[in-house]
């Protein structure tokens, strides 16, 4: 399953109720002490059975009631909430009006302990018969098919699930509403227990750096990977759990059976029980430098190298494994204490975690040099209103101008060019294919080092992107236009080209000969940065949905390519991600010597020294 929202309510800054959503990768942005930490902490406690405090309660309330929501979607295809009878969560009237499966937790904080209570928020039928029916015992849901009067031949009287369904097709019209359905309540808590364990597993790593042993900022990637390992090994445990649990039960059985024969009467009282379920995250284990010194007494920009490379081992591995966990990472301010050339690391390392289909990475920041770097569609911009109260809102332009202000972001003086292309994706082949030519060629500009030069995405972008843009765009900078032919006749972008080549101020604009630039993509260098997958193409052949169709194939998944093609959905997932791994991996594997292979009339090349030559 995967989070779509986080909903909050009277719980510390956020007194009204506050919808934050959640892509696989969110970016909670604002000033220090606006909200954004509790937010995070907000997950923790829904996720991993924790409870918030009393002094968690927003003071501004007149309620006395915690609300966290987790709302998401990925739903299992099955899941088992009777003995082994499967049924799903939809069958169960268990999803909101979005298909989505909507958990609220509620913490009543009138008196000296907080009293929890769960529900379900769904479109749920409220006809008196069946309404109640997932809070209902077995014994309760066969008594209800002999007041209706139904076949008792038809239906299973031993699955739950079987008993349920008769009994809705039974009470036509079910005359559904918007309900919360309790699940702490009767049977009701069974279903909840089997809905837990479908949760994603949430991982919060805080910016706190406590000096003493056993620092968190070191030990939480360490313990999360064994927490990681034991709910994937979760059957097998559970197959030792019982092994023993049948061992231990037999010596008990036998020891009763003698004693039996002493005493009857004693051993008819007595009988074997397991006082607590076993707990197997006894596990501890850490790290060491030089002279077995902990990595906790190393200063905090090393320890948070180490967070750094946690997430980007955990990057590799994620796109290597097959049918991992869902899992959330949430890191708060990862930039602390950061080179500026490992916040680049260090966020496409986060980057490419959100791209694996089973992860969603949360973060916080207030650093306008991360910032910068993260893609708008991202960023969630946390702030306090004229109340005090806290807002959260997805990013428009508007937002962005009050995010810069918050910030403190300002454009580069410095830079003397614009170079406009259509997207994000483009800005990556760039800087990587012509920091490989500058490495041979002194007499092309090199995006990646050259501060006098921004490349500027027309279709979105990051913050940093769009503030020169937004900044830069009266101080009457020459510009480059480079956009993609495709396939349209004429091209689409060609009345926009002569427009900015018709300017007579040192502008100008290209279209490619090709279809787009990932067809000056060497398919060596494809196959070197995508899994060894080998594709073969024209000038004119879409590339990504080539090399999207080469990873599906080579993965096995199981399915016909036709499938795909036939959810267009799934079909712009894969295809999307084939083009964010062209232009960053096989991008990367290219070489002066493959890349005049492909373009063998220099035309990027040809742009690279044009753009060099406006530079003074």
């Amino acid at each position: 399953m995967k989070l779509a929202a986080l909903t909050i309510e009277n719980f510390r800054g956020y007194a009204a109720r506050t919808r934050v959503a959640i892509d696989d990768l969110t970016v909670l942005i604002g000033k220090n002490d606006v909200g954004k930490s509790t937010i995070l902490d907000a997950l923790d406690i829904f996720l991993n059975d924790q409870k918030p405090e009393q002094g968690d309660l927003c003071v501004r309330s007149s309620d006395a009631v915690i609300s966290i929501a987790c709302s998401f979607t990925n739903l299992p295809e099955e899941i088992v909430l009777d003995a082994a009878a499967t049924t799903t969560l939809s069958a169960e009237y268990l999803v909101n009006e979005n298909n989505e499966l909507e958990i609220v937790k509620r913490w009543d904080c009138s008196g000296k302990s907080l009293k929890e209570s769960i529900f379900a928020v769904a479109r749920h039928p409220t006809n008196a018969d069946a309404n109640d029916l997932l809070t209902l015992k077995n014994s309760e849901l066969k008594a209800r098919v002999k007041k209706l009067a139904l076949d008792e031949s038809s239906v299973n009287l031993t699955v739950n699930a079987s008993m349920r369904k008769a009994i809705r097709v039974a009470c036509q019209p079910l005359a559904f509403e918007t309900l919360l359905i309790p699940l702490d309540k009767e049977d009701a808590k069974k279903v909840w227990d089997q809905i837990k364990t479908k949760l994603p597993v949430y991982a919060l790593f805080r910016s706190d750096r406590a000096s003493q042993d056993g620092d968190d900022e070191v030990q939480d990637p360490l313990k999360f990977a064994i927490s990681q390992v034991l709910k994937e090994l979760d059957t097998e445990l559970k197959k030792i759990e019982d092994a023993v649990r049948v061992r231990a039960e037999d010596v008990a059985n036998r020891t009763l059976a003698k004693l039996t024969e002493m005493d009857a009467r004693l051993a008819s009282e007595l009988k074997p029980f397991f006082k607590t379920d076993p707990k197997w995250d006894v596990f501890k284990f850490g790290l060491v430098g030089d002279n077995n010194i902990p990595i906790n007494k190393r200063g905090s920009g090393v320890r948070r190298l180490i967070l750094l490379n946690f997430f980007r081992a955990e990057a590799e591995r994620r796109r290597a494994e097959k049918g991992s966990l869902s899992v959330i990472y949430a890191i708060e301010e990862p930039e602390t204490s950061q080179h500026p050339d490992n916040q680049k690391l260090l966020v496409k390392a986060l980057n490419e975690l959100a791209m694996d289909g089973n992860t969603q990475v949360l973060t916080t920041s207030h650093t306008p040099g991360l910032a910068g770097l993260l893609p708008v569609e991202s960023l969630r911009h946390v702030y306090k209103n004229g109340d005090a109260t806290t807002s959260v809102t997805r990013c428009t332009d508007s937002d962005l101008i009050a995010i810069a202000t918050d910030l403190g972001v300002l454009p580069d003086r410095r830079v003397q060019a614009l170079v406009f292309v259509e997207g994000t994706n483009d800005i990556e082949f760039f800087e990587r294919l012509s920091a490989i030519v500058k490495s041979v060629t002194n007499d092309v500009v090199d995006f990646a080092a050259d501060d006098r030069v921004a490349l500027i995405p027309l279709g979105g972008g990051s913050l940093k992107h769009w503030v020169e843009k937004r900044y830069l765009r009266n101080l009457k900078l020459r510009e480059v236009h480079i956009y993609d032919r495709d396939v349209a006749v004429p091209p689409k972008y060609q009345s926009a080209c002569d427009s900015v080549n018709a300017r007579g101020d040192g502008s100008w604009a290209v279209l490619t000969s090709k279809r787009e630039l990932e067809n000056y993509l060497h398919p060596d260098a494809i196959a070197d940065g995508i899994d060894g997958v080998k594709v073969a193409f024209t000038e004119t052949c879409d590339v990504p949905e080539i090399v999207a169709r080469g990873v599906h194939e080579a993965a096995d998944c199981g399915s016909p390519w036709t499938d795909v093609l036939a959810d267009s959905e799934k079909f712009a997932k894969k295809v999307g991600r084939a083009k964010y791994r062209l232009n960053r991996e096989a991008a990367s594997k290219m070489t002066v010597a493959r890349l005049k292979e492909q373009d063998a009339n220099d035309e990027l090349i040809g742009w690279l020294k044009r753009i060099h030559l406006m530079l003074t």
